[in-house]
């Protein structure tokens, strides 16, 4: 006898369900249909759901979403190198996608960006426990001004929580434990839980996605929350099932390029040093300008024109062109080989780029006792796995090819990239899909990952000169 769970992510452009049967476990079956959070999501899920079997119609249902632009946060903290990247660590973690990080004191300027932005929720972090409480609860005063309203999540230090909250009396405001209680500490999960809490208690129906409840049990968390979650079980696997060990993941849309590293990153030479805050074993980052879609610019003032050019065999006039036309209508390219070259350019430095901002790096600082190799960030050059997903990926002519842009090349020899991998292919799309199974059946989710995740080959870091 079957036993079939519905599993649905609410995209931004993409209401996308997979049905599996958790006894076997099996894929049952996977679809996809518009999504309608401009009118009724519910128009978009049943058309997603008409296309499944008939048979599972009554099957219980589980949900993520990043629909109408995912969730949007604001982080604030006290040093850029400490608890402002400790409130963007949470953040991200969380399954949010971080609009912006302030440090120091808020300005009336940071106040009408603020505005501008209208988040829907801000972590506010600042001082370690015992530490500096004016800085906190300065911008707790200025986020009192705010004309826009959010909920307020206070985690920064415990000796200024209860000022705080007197600062922010009449607006939405919910304290956690500092996300940096000591300097060389971080506790980021209390407030990652509370995130996907408010995401299901006020996002949603901000989203209008409770319009759903009628044929949904539940929608559990954020979509990137879901596929960090998938991918964590992934690697460590289960008590009763072992992982893959450590990986490393690209999931490259239209709007944006997502890397997630499910590694301890720690230094692997006995003379290098760890600099800067520890990094969490479970990392995620989002590059917003990286998208091949809706940030063409982006990618192109990234990584150069003559980059672009260079990966497509295209000159200048053809870029431009094909720029300008993929700008008035994403979709709307042509299947030529010219339009190929460029898409397959634009996934390359998309790749390169994010790969580049997320993994650590190494330093050489001069000491009386002689040079000294930092680290700051992650060391990924041990992982033996990548894995792909996304859109641009899944369809990609040579994901081999793609695959090479994520790995260490003489170009950035300070950048602790993986080495050599072998690949795999998100081929059906399941990671969030499995991310939400994993929180009822994991030995069920780790079993279909397994299996649908298809190998492409293996990848070895470029030579160097």
């Amino acid at each position: 006898m079957l036993t079939p769970m519905i599993l649905i992510d609410f995209g931004s452009t993409w209401t996308k369900v997979c049905a599996v049967d958790r006894q076997s476990p099996t894929l049952l079956g996977t679809a996809a249909a518009p999504t309608t959070a401009a009118s009724d999501v519910m128009e978009g899920l049943r058309a997603a759901l008409a296309l499944l079997p008939p048979e599972l119609a009554d099957a219980p249902r589980r949900a993520c979403s990043s629909a109408a632009g995912g969730l949007k946060m604001v982080a604030i903290g006290l040093v850029p190198e400490l608890t402002a990247a400790a409130a963007r660590m949470a953040a991200l973690g969380a399954g949010a996608k971080l609009i912006k990080t302030y440090s120091y004191q808020l300005t009336p300027a940071d106040i009408g960006d603020i505005d501008a932005i209208r988040p829907d929720i801000v972590l506010l972090t600042g001082g370690t426990d015992g530490g500096n409480t004016a800085c906190i609860e300065h911008n707790a005063r200025s986020l009192a001004s705010c004309q826009a309203r959010f909920p307020i999540l206070v985690a920064g230090n415990r000796n200024a929580r209860e000022s705080c909250l007197q600062l922010l009396a009449g607006r939405e405001a919910y304290v956690c434990p500092n996300v940096m209680p000591r300097l060389d500490r971080l506790e980021t999960a209390p407030a990652k839980e509370k995130i996907r809490s408010l995401f299901l208690e006020r996002i949603i129906r901000a989203k209008g996605l409770s319009q759903a409840s009628g044929l949904l049990d539940s929608i559990l968390m954020p979509t990137p929350a879901a596929v960090l979650t998938s991918l964590t079980l992934l690697a460590g696997g289960t008590s009763g099932q072992a992982g893959l060990g450590d990986l490393v993941a690209l999931d490259l849309g239209g709007a944006t390029c997502d890397v997630y590293s499910i590694a301890s990153g720690q230094p692997r030479g006995s003379q290098v040093m760890l600099k800067g805050l520890p990094e969490p074993y479970a990392k995620r980052t989002v590059e917003g300008d990286l998208g091949v879609r809706h940030n063409i610019d982006g990618i192109i003032e990234t990584a150069g024109l003559d980059a672009i050019t260079s990966l497509s065999g295209l000159d200048a006039a053809q870029v431009t062109w094909l720029t300008a036309q993929l700008s008035r209508a994403p979709g709307s390219l042509t299947d030529s080989k010219d339009a190929a070259r460029f898409e397959f350019a634009l996934a390359a430095s998309a790749i390169e780029h994010a790969t580049l901002r997320h993994a650590g790096r190494l330093e050489t600082v001069y000491t009386p006792q002689g040079p000294v190799m930092l680290q700051t960030g992650k060391d990924l050059t041990g992982v033996k796995t990548l894995i792909l997903s996304g859109g641009p990926l899944i369809h990609a002519a040579d994901p081999l090819a793609l695959a090479r842009f994520a790995l260490c090349s003489p170009k950035w020899p300070l950048i602790l990239k993986p080495r050599d991998v072998r690949v795999l292919l998100d081929r059906s799309a399941i990671l969030p899909a499995m991310g939400l199974l994993a929180g009822t059946d994991p030995d069920a989710a780790l079993t279909l990952l397994k299996k649908e995740l298809m190998f492409v080959g293996t990848v070895q870091q470029e030579a160097g000169p």
